[in-house]
């Protein structure tokens, strides 16, 4: 698992404004209902959107806090469960729940039909009309995210937190083989002690995005562990803070005024 149970996510370092939130129910390209966590920014129509792709354990706590977290800082929300395939709309949070038995069972098809209905969601009439819609995503959800700017989504830009770049998953081509087909600009975070994500890695990640012309940056924060991302790591605050930065200044350069 990527946060532990208890995991909350920071706080972002800037002016925060007012948001709401709602749990709701979305409806796959296959018919599949499951389950979302909306964040709503107290502000008119137009401006940022993202959807949240979260780590092995679906839609638990954290992802639902991040939501409304995204919303104060101004960018509209939603974050996914990948389960609705497998275990209904049940909830994540019981530690006990047998999380990876339904990873297994996820494919990248059914993973991007499944984004395809939040981007819908949060570009359907009479929501916020967003100007530029993005995806942001965490380990398991790092790499679906970074999967995504090859989707066929419109998007404006794609964020990974420690997605593995080289992994292929049901036959499916990695995120670093399918950057030549990449549509949008790439921003991945890691932690340089993450010993499960080697720096060669990220470099290759790097490499094919630019040699195919795609605007992307990789961040390695020396020292920092997997699932640094986590008010309860006050050791990595630091890092935090600047991840909050880098992703918000990410989403305002790419969108349209």
């Amino acid at each position: 698992m990527c946060f532990d149970v208890q995991a909350e996510p920071p706080s972002p370092p800037v002016p925060l404004g007012a948001a709401s939130q709602e749990s709701l129910t979305l409806t796959s390209q296959d018919g599949t209902r499951f389950e979302a966590h909306a964040g709503h920014r107290d502000a008119g129509p137009g401006g940022p959107a993202i959807v949240i792709l979260p780590d092995v354990r679906g839609l638990f706590r954290f992802y639902r806090e991040l939501a409304e977290q995204f919303a104060h800082a101004g960018v509209e929300s939603i974050a996914i469960d990948y389960f609705g395939r497998t275990a209904g709309l049940s909830g994540r949070d019981d530690p006990d729940w047998d999380y990876m038995s339904h990873v297994a069972q996820t494919t990248p098809e059914n993973i991007r039909s499944d984004v395809a209905a939040a981007v819908a969601y949060l570009r359907r009439p009479g929501g916020t009309q967003p100007r530029a819609v993005f995806t942001v995503g965490f380990c398991f959800g790092g790499n679906n995210s970074f999967l995504q700017a090859s989707a066929g989504h419109g998007l404006s830009g794609v964020i990974g937190f420690y997605g593995y770049p080289g992994a292929r998953r049901a036959g499916a081509p990695s995120p670093i083989e399918r950057a030549p087909q990449t549509e949008c600009p790439v921003l991945g975070l890691f932690g340089g002690g993450d010993a499960g994500i080697p720096e060669a890695i990220i470099s290759e990640y790097d490499k094919a995005l630019h040699d195919a012309g795609v605007e992307g940056e990789m961040v390695i924060y020396p020292d920092a562990p997997h699932s640094f991302f986590d008010r309860h790591q006050a050791t990595y605050q630091s890092e935090c803070d600047d991840a909050w930065r880098r992703m918000l200044a990410f989403i305002s350069a790419h969108t349209p005024a």
